[in-house]
């Protein structure tokens, strides 16, 4: 009897655990922001430590972008229509969102032609706020791979290229990157999104690295 008994006993509390730990997940899933246009990751995606150029030539840094909430976008300055247009979008809905120190940062996947002057008259134009970072092809294609964005040079005729690459919007703050927004973009969409994570945002890099 006192072996049957003992047997129930452990029945019972596993599935007391049991129901305890899916009554946990179901509490940190609906915790969770639900993105109409993105997906916020389940924990912050660390940020590997970088240095490239900013618009003035001066060192830029993981530090640097880890200091306030950033949205990180990957493009090149004679991209036709994606990134343009993903860049007016993102003007707008950093100015009616008003989430507190949010930028906006765009990364050039064209080193070659993408000097720090050439970025800086580039991104002033869709915001005299925006900030761009540039570097070496190596730097770049690792910061591109940190993102897991994809990058592709693509030859065309007569000697010219253009370049391809992943036109996805990446939301960092102190912690890593903790959403990942992808197209079609919505400027009425992204900024809800953005008005509903901002208490969840978090400045400056984490005490453990630079």
């Amino acid at each position: 009897m006192g072996t049957v008994r003992m047997r129930w006993l452990l029945i019972i509390a596993a599935a007391c655990a049991g129901l305890a730990g899916f009554w946990l997940a179901r509490q940190l899933d609906r915790d969770a922001p639900h993105l109409a246009s993105g997906t916020w990751l389940p924990s912050p995606k660390p940020v590997d430590a970088f240095t490239l150029s900013d618009t003035a030539g001066h060192p830029y840094t993981r530090t640097d972008l880890l200091e306030r909430p950033t949205l990180v976008y990957f493009g090149f300055t004679r991209c036709p229509d994606v990134c343009p247009t993903t860049l007016v979008k993102l003007a707008a809905v950093v100015r009616q969102a008003a989430v507190p120190h949010l930028r906006v940062l765009f990364v050039s996947v064209d080193p070659q032609r993408d000097t720090p002057p050439v970025l800086a008259l580039y991104v002033h134009a869709f915001d005299p706020a925006f900030e761009g970072a540039t570097g070496a092809p190596g730097q770049l294609l690792a910061v591109a791979k940190n993102f897991a964005v994809a990058v592709n040079r693509v030859e065309l005729p007569g000697g010219d290229y253009t370049m391809d690459h992943s036109a996805v919007v990446f939301l960092v703050d102190g912690r890593g990157i903790e959403a990942i927004f992808t197209p079609p973009f919505e400027t009425p969409a992204l900024t809800e999104d953005l008005r509903r994570v901002a208490p969840l945002l978090a400045a400056g890099p984490p005490r453990n690295g630079a």
